[in-house]
């Protein structure tokens, strides 16, 4: 099985990460760690609004290639077949792109629990992945609500 587990790097994706180590362990999964850099201004993607990997991103962005291998390795270390990408584009474009070409079977994003204002202003990139995906979506609350 392969997984696709979208992260910002954010204290909510220790949370998705701690959900999923248990999940990826049980299915024996392949887990591709997706983290998307936001684009600067005039930024003009390949494909589908994203950027090739390869160097040029890791060095835009040292600081989040360095969290992402970080957590690719604890992964690898609890004996889950982890890789981690590093892309830069539209989130939504990115992770449904992304999904598509390693023929994901189940992605793996968090939900902020952010109010109505701010999905009417903002959206939301957990809720469109969800509308618009092909393969299933396991949303994971990283919000503490009572």
């Amino acid at each position: 099985m392969n997984v696709l587990i979208a992260i910002d790097l954010s204290k909510a994706s220790q949370i998705i990460l701690n959900y999923v180590k248990t999940l990826a362990l049980d299915l024996s999964a392949k887990v591709w760690l997706l983290h998307v850099a936001k684009p600067e201004l005039g930024f003009v993607g390949f494909g589908q609004g994203q950027q090739p990997v390869g160097d040029q991103v890791a060095q835009k962005f040292p600081k989040e290639h360095k969290e992402l291998q970080n957590e690719a390795e604890k992964l690898r270390n609890s004996g889950i077949d982890a890789r981690a990408l590093l892309l830069q584009g539209s989130a939504i474009e990115v992770i449904l792109d992304e999904s598509s070409k390693l023929k994901i079977d189940l992605i793996v994003v968090g939900s902020h629990g952010h109010g109505a204002v701010y999905h009417l202003i903002v959206g939301s990139v957990s809720e469109e992945v969800l509308q618009r995906s092909s393969c299933p979506v396991l949303v994971v609350p990283t919000h503490d609500r009572t």
